[in-house]
């Protein structure tokens, strides 16, 4: 039942996501027809047949909540319009956007958890120990760091100085590299703290107590007791890494020419090109909703006590 529950409220979720996208021009007070025009000519002030017409073009006529059902009905059939700078349809630059964004995504997330996980369970192993410090520090350092500043630093050591990788551009692994690196700093350095933190918190139960006291050896008390019980907390917060990496790759994206997601919208809010913020928009947010549910699902279908 409380899996049914999840599930029937995403859809009120995804409803207010499309409220809200639709809502974004409007709450910034931009006039959409003008911000077509300035979009293709350099008219500052338009005639009023042009913008009736641009009106009718892009469904910008009638009242507001026509205006919505509209886009919506669209939306639904996978039509999210035109866009304003080159007329043409946004659901395949969107697409093609985020296939991009989420194998950078996907990648890093992979790194992080390859990372952070074992580095969190043996900087437990000892608390207060060499190992546990030098961990510690790297994982407050990984979370303090900065995106706009980690990509540069990255591009001088190991692509201007060591001359090991390419600094920009996109469609060989090797471009892959520098990217995914910075994107899968924070989250592995979040998720080295938080695995630390679960698993000393696991090894001070009394069942672990009881099992060491038997005779279990060190190891398998680590993993199958310590390790086990920070593995949901580490399923339930990837689904954030998830949205945040999608949605935050803009930085990144920039700076390495890498034409996802992050950089289409960053071209679209210096373009004032409106269809293309809204779809880049609804799909971060779609992609955020999905995946707290799809984390929380999987979350309680192992751990009981979540359940």
């Amino acid at each position: 039942m409380l899996l049914l529950r999840r599930l029937a409220l995403l859809p009120f979720g995804l409803t207010a996501v499309s409220v809200l996208v639709f809502a974004l021009p409007r709450l910034t007070g931009a006039d959409t027809v003008r911000t077509v025009l300035r979009a293709r000519t350099a008219s500052a002030v338009p005639d009023p047949a042009t913008e009736a017409r641009v009106a009718a073009e892009f469904g910008l006529d009638g009242t507001v909540a026509e205006q919505y059902l509209r886009w919506l009905a669209a939306a639904l059939r996978g039509d999210l319009g035109l866009s304003f700078v080159t007329r043409t349809p946004v659901g395949p630059q969107v697409a093609d956007a985020l296939s991009i964004s989420a194998g950078l995504t996907v990648l890093a997330l992979a790194l992080a958890l390859i990372v952070g996980v074992p580095a969190g369970v043996y900087a437990a192993r000892r608390p207060g120990r060499l190992l546990d410090r030098i961990v510690t520090g790297a994982g407050i350092t990984g979370v303090s760091v900065p995106e706009f500043v980690l990509a540069p630093l990255l591009v001088l050591a190991l692509s201007v100085k060591a001359g090991l990788l390419p600094a920009i551009g996109w469609g060989t692994p090797a471009h892959l590299v520098l990217p995914v690196l910075t994107m899968a700093v924070y989250p592995a350095a979040l998720t080295t703290q938080l695995v630390r933190a679960e698993t000393i918190a696991a090894l001070r139960r009394r069942h672990v107590l009881t099992a060491r006291a038997k005779g279990l050896g060190p190891q398998p008390v680590l993993w199958r007791h310590g390790a086990r019980m920070a593995g949901t907390s580490v399923l339930s917060l990837s689904g954030m890494f998830i949205a945040g990496l999608i949605g935050g790759s803009v930085v990144v994206e920039v700076v390495f020419g890498i034409p996802g997601l992050g950089r289409l919208l960053y071209d679209a809010v210096l373009a004032q090109d409106l269809p293309v913020i809204q779809a880049g928009t609804l799909a971060v947010v779609t992609v955020a909703l999905a995946a707290g549910v799809v984390s929380e699902i999987v979350q309680l279908a192992l751990d009981p006590v979540a359940r």
